[in-house]
């Protein structure tokens, strides 16, 4: 019977925490697939440019922490990673294609350990698909510009939107709100986003 109790423990905490060691499937099989076509994504910094960058350009880009939770699914630990309690105004972008995915306006404190938004930053920003690596069925968030693993969302947040989309920093860039509107003000495009306003 004890036996039996520590099992559904275990499932439990692998289902809560999201498979914390994920192994990509590519080294499951033993197979060096580090030269293979990646995802198709722009260079940093230049997102209106696309390309197809291979497994090898991207471990030399990303750090081993990034690359481990965008290229394979993994996720970060709660509550130690960079952006979980992080209340300065901006916007978040793609740690691999810099694409615009969340501003800070609707960021929330979760207390779930990892940074929240109750919506992305516009329509094109993100993709879901289910996920079933874990018993139940969850919702998987990808950058909808690359495909680079985000995090999960959940219907358990804030109004507007009555969503939380749980993400882990290390798939995420934090741009502060002045460096952006510079940036978007010498590109002649206006610095908003198209993401619901809290109600009041």
């Amino acid at each position: 019977m004890q036996r039996l109790a520590w099992c559904f423990v275990a499932l439990i905490a692998a289902g809560c925490f999201d498979g914390e060691r994920n192994v990509s499937n590519s080294k499951l099989s033993g197979q060096d697939q580090s030269d293979a076509p990646s995802v198709s994504v722009a260079p940093p910094l230049e997102p209106e440019q696309g390309g197809v960058i291979t497994n090898a350009e991207l471990r030399k880009r990303l750090t081993p922490e990034q690359y481990r939770v965008t290229c394979e699914k993994g996720t970060e630990l709660a509550f130690r990673n960079e952006y979980w309690n992080n209340k300065r105004d901006g916007v978040y972008r793609c740690v691999v294609c810099n694409e615009m995915l969340f501003d800070s306006t609707t960021k929330f404190d979760s207390g779930s350990g990892w940074p929240s938004f109750y919506a992305p930053a516009g329509t094109d920003a993100v993709a879901e698909h289910d996920d079933f690596k874990h018993i139940r069925r969850r919702t998987e968030v990808v950058c909808k510009k690359c495909n680079s693993h985000l995090g999960h969302v959940f219907d358990d947040g804030p109004k507007p939107t009555g969503r939380r989309y749980c993400m882990n920093s290390a798939s995420l860039q934090f741009v502060p709100r002045e460096e952006e509107t510079a940036k978007k003000a010498s590109d002649g495009r206006r610095p908003t986003s198209d993401a619901p306003k809290a109600s009041e």
